[in-house]
């Protein structure tokens, strides 16, 4: 009997091994970027920001175009970001709008830290610096689109 317990066990091992190499689909290799970006924000009560920047994804240049808009804004400021762009399958998985992930954002003298997530997947660690009075200059809620 126990002979045939074996067999059995084997050839249950043997299935799943055959069922995972099978039934699984490859995951798809993602890579990074390295991403730069000025952006600009006025308002009182409602702000409208926007800027531009650059995505530097496997050696090319892709020009961006980022925009928000928020709420409880008071003043004038821009800010100057730099960072990474992970999980990029291709340049255009960039596009998107952004939320932050957990309270990652962080203010102190005017150095600005986050990261932010897209539908996509793809994960933006930025930081940078702030020029100007904002009452509530945040990284949370950006879309991003390529030119």
């Amino acid at each position: 009997m126990s002979v045939i317990f074996r067999a059995m066990k084997s050839g249950a091992a043997i299935a799943v091994a055959a069922a995972l190499m099978l039934g699984v689909p490859s995951l798809s290799y993602a890579d990074n970027g390295t991403v730069r970006f000025k952006v600009a924000k006025a308002g009182f009560i409602f702000g409208v920001g926007g800027g531009s920047g650059t995505l530097t994804f496997k050696g090319k240049t892709y020009r961006l175009r980022v925009g928000g808009v928020s709420a409880g804004t008071i003043g004038v400021a821009s800010a100057d970001f730099v960072g990474t762009a992970s999980n990029l399958r291709t340049a255009a998985d960039i596009a998107g709008s952004y939320a932050a992930i957990g309270a990652g954002i962080a203010v102190a003298g005017g150095v600005k830290a986050g990261t932010l997530q897209n539908s996509n997947g793809v994960v933006l660690q930025l930081r940078g610096t702030q020029v100007g009075f904002e009452a509530s200059f945040n990284l949370s809620g950006i879309t991003i689109s390529l030119e």
